[in-house]
């Protein structure tokens, strides 16, 4: 049994089986819609249902609230149709030519740039590249049919090997394998790219970028690819960690101030050590924009971090800063709900 779907306000319609998800259909169908972590746990394919039912599957509290249910939201990666159903939702048209592919790859180089975070450069089949946009993420995929997702850190015109910042997760199945027993020439699959997370070329407000931890490493991309671009909108990253060793890339968004002067960077420390004699910001990176851009009315924010950082940006930027709700984008850093899934 299936149900039909309409998107609002494109009229795009399509057919959800039985059990799937109507973000899991629609991108079947080719249409994406945003979405993050597709487990119910960052809030960024929330829409509202029009007309019909769903049953809202297993998502975080803190991603849908009972009010916002109360209000017709849903969260698309979870939500199931149990009648046809009316939607209204953005669509990312930008990505619905790229294809989703399956490949194989071979890691050419491992490098260790914090005691817990590895650089991985991986080599695709000869004359494969992987079409993609700055931002987007891959799935590696693991025995059993497990998948570990990571974001894309370089940019899509040096495309000769990926790069992806894996930070060590205790207990994590791939990420301790990375740490513990891979060597490079071994070979991987994954899966992509996905992701709605883009810089959006069709406007000229300046750009505020708030990179945690490794949410960093699409960040790094953007910026790159807009540089790439020639792109002359004012931007200016904020890259919050917890000590010195956190910001394993120092040099490289300094050499970026260095060259373009349209480009500033703020690293900012929430919990710096007496031997990082550490003279810069401190606190949640959040709060060093807030006091910096008190009016963020005029501006467009890229997030990527934990989804206590997200959350927190999305909220205090939109109700307190005056942020346009559609001029923020995120990619939230997430584990799986289910313990199957770790890292």
């Amino acid at each position: 049994m299936s149900f039909k779907v309409t998107i609002e306000p494109s009229r795009h319609s399509y057919a959800c089986d039985e059990g799937n998800t109507i973000l899991n259909a629609a991108l079947e169908a080719g249409f994406n819609l945003p979405y993050g972590c597709r487990n119910g746990a960052c809030g960024a394919c929330k829409g509202r249902v029009l007309a019909g039912s769903v049953d809202y599957g297993r998502h975080q509290e803190s991603a849908l609230s009972a009010e916002e249910k109360r209000q017709g939201y849903a969260l698309f990666c979870c939500a199931r149709p149990v009648s046809d159903v009316i939607i209204e939702c953005r669509e990312v048209g930008a990505v619905k030519d790229i294809p989703v592919k399956t490949l194989p790859c071979r890691v050419e180089k491992m490098e260790r740039a914090a005691p817990d975070v590895m650089i991985l450069y991986l080599r695709l089949p000869t004359n494969e590249r992987l079409q993609f946009l700055a931002g987007q993420y891959i799935d590696i995929l693991l025995k059993g049919g497990a998948r570990r997702s990571f974001s894309i850190a370089n940019a899509p015109h040096d495309d000769e090997l990926l790069q992806l910042h894996v930070r060590l997760v205790p207990d994590g199945r791939f990420t301790g394998h990375v740490f513990g027993q891979m060597k490079p020439r071994d070979i991987l699959r994954f899966e992509g790219p996905h992701g709605s997370f883009f810089l959006r070329g069709n406007s000229a407000k300046p750009i505020v970028l708030v990179a945690g931890g490794t949410g960093f490493a699409p960040i790094k991309s953007l910026i790159e690819h807009a540089f790439y671009e020639h792109c002359a909108r004012p931007m200016v990253l904020y890259w919050g960690a917890r000590t010195k060793a956190d910001l394993y890339l120092p040099q490289l968004p300094l050499s970026w101030a260095a060259a373009h002067a349209n480009f500033r960077y703020i690293p900012v420390l929430s919990e710096p050590r007496p031997e990082d004699a550490w003279l810069g910001r401190t606190g949640l990176v959040h709060r060093a924009v807030m006091e910096d851009y008190p009016d963020l009315s005029a501006y467009q924010v890229y997030a990527c971090g934990s989804p206590a950082m997200i959350d927190a940006a999305r909220q205090d930027f939109t109700q307190v800063c005056k942020l346009p709700a559609d001029e923020f984008f995120a990619d939230a850093f997430t584990f799986a709900a289910d313990a199957a899934s770790a890292p």
